[in-house]
């Protein structure tokens, strides 16, 4: 993906209340990704989808995570974008999937494109 006017959705994931970290992970992995990607929304128009999962992990000075994890998704123009999350599909299927394992009020987003530093 070398043209950086990509547009990027990155949304910051938080685990609906009474999920496990690792019951979150593997739902998001082995159920939800496979349903999102088999949208036909999703294939004509996602250019790349990442998942990043939280580590236990922490550092001094910093204070811990507020998120479970990033889906980062990439899309030619907002076109696409719009295309995908207003899909009448995304609705029906998807939307009603993102709360078995999702606080949707927790999560938050960024629209913006790449300015990439060290590559």
């Amino acid at each position: 993906m070398e043209n950086q006017a990509n547009i990027k959705f990155t949304i910051l994931l938080k685990r609906k209340t009474g999920t496990t970290h690792d019951e979150y992970v593997k739902y998001h992995r082995e159920n939800h990704a496979p349903l999102f990607s088999s949208l036909p929304e999703v294939e004509e128009n996602v250019l790349k989808y990442v998942q990043c999962h939280t580590l236990n992990e922490s550092l001094p000075g910093l204070p811990p995570a507020q998120f479970d994890g990033i889906t980062e998704l990439w899309f030619k123009d907002m076109a696409g974008l719009a295309a995908v999350f207003t899909a009448p599909r995304y609705m029906e299927i998807i939307r009603p999937d993102e709360a078995k394992f999702l606080d949707l009020h927790g999560c938050s987003f960024i629209i913006s494109t790449e300015n990439v530093v060290i590559a």
